[in-house]
């Protein structure tokens, strides 16, 4: 295991900062505080005329109410900051920091632009892993584990709809924009698949099944389908913020690295058979790479998230002790947490 230098993981945390304090710079009127249930949300409250307008900023946290408490001071020093998040991709790229192709960064920031990780969109998959790098502060091979021609966006289907916002413009017309169109599936009328026309390039929308079907369900605050998956939900809860170097970043969600090691121990299982075995063993590998890694950095973390997700119930157990069974060495690291 080889980290990056501290030059390097600083100047990740400085851009990643600067990225969110950015996100609160646009703000056209008052930030409001709405409370729903138990969580509490805070909207960028404005007038259109004789219509007082909403706009999701983000959930209420500590963070987030000292950057709103400046965010007049953000705004006013927001083109300083643009040129200083230049010069810290530049330091990245020059420390050996994986980009990402102009194709997938294009279609993140237009993503991003346009709303969709603000409203609740999480980044899953191989792309997520990718951005473990500036996260974990290590250094990554260039080998298959690491590749992929896929974007996954995964949200919560109770949460698109209780944020009572959507993005702008529609994900169809920016989706479109950037020639993708929609893939078939045993729906004619609905699919969770984009497919770009001109280069090998599909995006997925994913979101948590909490029943026994696996079908699609509609993200109304992205405003497209997705296909419902069992135990997603543990994945994306309590995302974190990462940086995709494409020109002065692109400020997306990732899951939690703990949870995505974990997931991937439940999923190789599910894929193991069929046309997903290739999958299966490239879920394994960054299982084996992101364990190995926590064990070392973050215990503690990845012990809680193994155990989170075996108290769920004896399939989740079923699902990762098959993994570790062909997996004696991930088995191990895990067995020494205790």
């Amino acid at each position: 295991m080889e980290h990056h230098s501290n030059v390097a993981h600083a100047a990740y945390i400085d851009l990643r900062r600067s990225l969110m304090d950015s996100a609160v710079s646009d703000i056209q009127g008052t930030p409001t505080l709405v409370v729903r249930g138990r969580r509490k949300y805070w909207y960028d409250s404005y007038r259109v005329g004789t219509e007082v307008k909403k706009r999701y900023i983000g959930e209420d946290s500590d963070d987030l109410r000292q950057r709103l408490d400046r965010y007049r001071d953000i705004k006013a020093e927001e083109e300083a900051r643009r040129k200083s998040r230049t010069r810290l991709v530049r330091i990245l790229r020059a420390e050996g920091f994986m980009g990402i192709d102009a194709g997938t960064g294009s279609i993140l920031n237009a993503m991003a632009g346009a709303g969709v990780f603000r409203l609740g969109g999480t980044v899953v998959g191989t792309h997520a892993f990718r951005l473990y790098e500036g996260e974990l502060g290590v250094r990554y091979g260039f080998d298959e584990t690491a590749q992929t021609g896929d974007v996954d966006i995964a949200s919560f289907e109770r949460l698109s709809l209780a944020l009572d916002d959507q993005v702008d413009p529609p994900l169809e017309e920016v989706l479109s924009d950037f020639s993708f169109t929609p893939a078939p599936t045993l729906d004619k009328h609905r699919s969770f698949r984009w497919q770009q026309s001109r280069k090998d390039l599909l995006v997925e929308f994913l979101t948590p099944s909490f029943s026994a079907e696996e079908g699609l369900r509609r993200l109304e605050a992205l405003g497209v389908d997705a296909q419902a998956l069992h135990h997603l939900n543990y994945l994306i809860a309590e995302p974190i913020k990462a940086v995709a170097l494409y020109r002065s970043g692109v400020l997306v969600q990732v899951p939690r690295p703990e949870r995505f090691a974990i997931h991937k121990l439940i999923v190789a299982d599910r894929r193991r058979d069929g046309i997903d075995g290739l999958k299966s063993r490239k879920d394994v590998a960054q299982a084996k790479f992101l364990v190995g890694v926590l064990a070392h950095d973050r215990p503690d973390e990845l012990s809680e998230a193994l155990e989170d997700a075996r108290s769920r119930g004896p399939r989740w157990r079923d699902r990762i002790s098959a993994t570790l069974e062909r997996e004696p060495e991930i088995a191990q690291t895990l067995s020494e947490l205790a």
